[in-house]
C-alpha cells in the first residue's frame, strides 16, 4: 500500500514543529515540505502549489498569502481528505470549494493564540491612550513632563461620577469576549456588534448590544475581531471611518482584508480619526513604501505577530493540525472542523478507511 501523502504547504519553525511532523512520518505518512522557515510557503504560485499537492491525502500549514489553497489546488488531489490550518483564520482556503468537493477544513483556535490576540489589542489600546511611546521619547530627549503628554482615563470613576470612555468591539467571538473580560475590572462602557452570536453573550460579557452605526458613532476606541469572509471583507470602509469620532482610536488585530486600507490611511492623514493600532494589513508583509510606515505616533504597527508570545505562536496550532491530519487519514472525524456540513458526505466516503494500516 502506498503511503499517505501529506503536503505541508506553509511550514512553520522547523526547530519547534519538527517533532510534530516527524510523528506523522513514523505513523507511515510521506511528508512533502520545504525548508521549514517562518511563513516560507512551498511554491510561490498556484501552478507550483498544485504540483506539490498532486495526489495528496492531506494538506496542512500556517497562513499562505502567495498562493491560497484554491479549488484548483484541491482538485490536484483527487482523494484529498483534509486541509488543516495551524492558525485560527482560514481566509486563505476556499472553504466553499472544499465543502463542495467533500473535503474537511480544520483550524486551530488554541487559547494561547486567540487569548494572545485579545491581550495584544488591549496592550495596543493602552499604549495609545496612555501615550506610552510619546512619554518615553520625551524622557529620552531630556524633557520632563508636558501637558500634551496627558493620557486618557479609560474606566468609569464611581467616586467622581465619571462614566469613562466607550469601547466598541466588532465581533464577539472568542477574542472579542476575552477582551471584554479583560476590560471588566475597569467598569468601562462596552458596545458590541455581532449579528452571528446569541444575545446572551452580550449580557454575560457586560456588553451593550449595538448596531454597527451606533457603535461607530459613539465609541472612543473601536477594535475589530472578525473572521474574514465575504460579509466582513472591507466592512470598515470610507463611510465607516466618516461616522467615527475625530478622537477615535481604531484597532485591527483580526485581518487586514476587513478594512479598506486606503480609506483608513486617508482618515488618519486628514484627521477623521485620531490614531490606529494595526497588527494586520491588506498586503503582507506591509510594503516598504506604505504611507503607514511614514506616519508619526498616530499609528502603532506590529508585523502580524500579536499571537507571538512565549508558549504560543504557531507551534500549538501545528500540533493540533497534525492531530487533525492523523485522525482524518485514519478515517476518523478530526476536531475543529470549520465546514461541518460536509461531514455526512465525508464519513460516507472516508469513514473508517485507515491509510496507516
Amino acid at each position: 500500500m502506498a503511503k499517505a501523502k501529506v503536503f505541508v504547504f506553509a511550514p512553520a519553525e522547523k526547530d519547534r514543529v519538527g517533532d510534530t511532523l516527524e510523528k506523522l512520518v513514523t505513523q507511515g505518512c510521506e511528508l512533502v515540505q520545504g525548508d521549514a522557515d517562518w511563513h516560507n510557503p512551498m511554491g510561490n504560485n498556484e501552478d507550483e502549489i498544485c504540483a506539490f499537492a498532486e495526489n495528496a491525502d492531506a494538506l496542512m500549514g500556517t497562513s499562505i498569502r502567495s498562493s491560497p489553497i484554491s479549488r484548483r489546488v484541491m482538485e490536484a488531489a483527487a482523494d484529498l481528505r483534509i486541509v488543516a490550518k495551524y492558525t485560527i483564520g482560514v481566509d486563505d482556503v476556499d472553504v466553499d470549494a472544499a465543502t463542495d468537493m467533500g473535503i474537511l477544513v480544520t483550524h486551530s483556535p488554541t487559547e494561547s493564540n486567540w487569548g494572545g490576540v485579545a491581550e495584544g489589542a488591549f496592550a495596543m489600546m493602552l499604549a495609545i491612550l496612555k501615550k506610552v511611546r510619546e512619554r518615553d521619547e520625551a524622557m529620552k530627549a531630556g524633557k520632563w513632563r508636558s501637558h500634551d503628554l496627558q493620557g486618557t482615563f479609560v474606566g468609569s470613576r464611581v467616586q467622581d461620577d465619571v462614566e469613562g470612555i466607550t469601547i466598541g468591539i466588532i465581533g464577539l467571538g472568542r477574542i472579542g469576549r476575552r477582551l471584554a473580560t479583560l476590560l471588566a475590572p475597569w467598569r468601562v462602557r462596552i458596545l458590541a456588534y455581532d449579528p452571528f452570536v446569541e444575545r446572551a453573550r452580550f449580557t454575560l460579557h457586560n456588553c451593550i448590544e449595538s448596531d454597527l452605526d451606533t457603535l461607530l458613532k459613539e465609541s472612543d476606541v473601536i477594535t475589530l475581531h472578525v473572521t474574514l469572509n465575504e460579509s466582513s471583507r472591507k466592512m470598515i470602509d470610507a463611510k465607516a471611518f466618516a461616522k467615527m469620532k475625530k478622537t477615535c482610536v481604531f484597532i485591527n488585530s483580526s485581518r487586514g482584508g476587513a478594512v479598506d486600507e486606503p480609506a483608513m490611511i486617508e482618515a488618519l492623514e486628514t484627521g477623521k480619526i485620531a490614531a490606529a493600532a494595526l497588527d494586520v494589513f491588506e498586503h503582507e508583509p506591509l510594503p516598504t513604501d506604505s504611507p503607514l510606515r511614514k506616519m508619526d505616533n498616530r499609528v502603532l504597527l506590529s508585523a502580524h505577530m500579536v499571537t507571538g508570545n512565549r508558549s504560543s505562536g504557531i507551534f500549538p496550532g501545528a500540533v493540533w493540525a497534525a492531530q487533525c491530519v492523523e485522525k482524518a487519514i485514519k478515517g476518523e472525524v478530526p476536531y475543529h472542523v470549520i465546514n461541518s456540513e460536509v461531514l455526512p458526505r465525508w464519513i460516507q466516503r472516508f469513514g473508517g478507511k485507515n491509510l496507516l494500516e
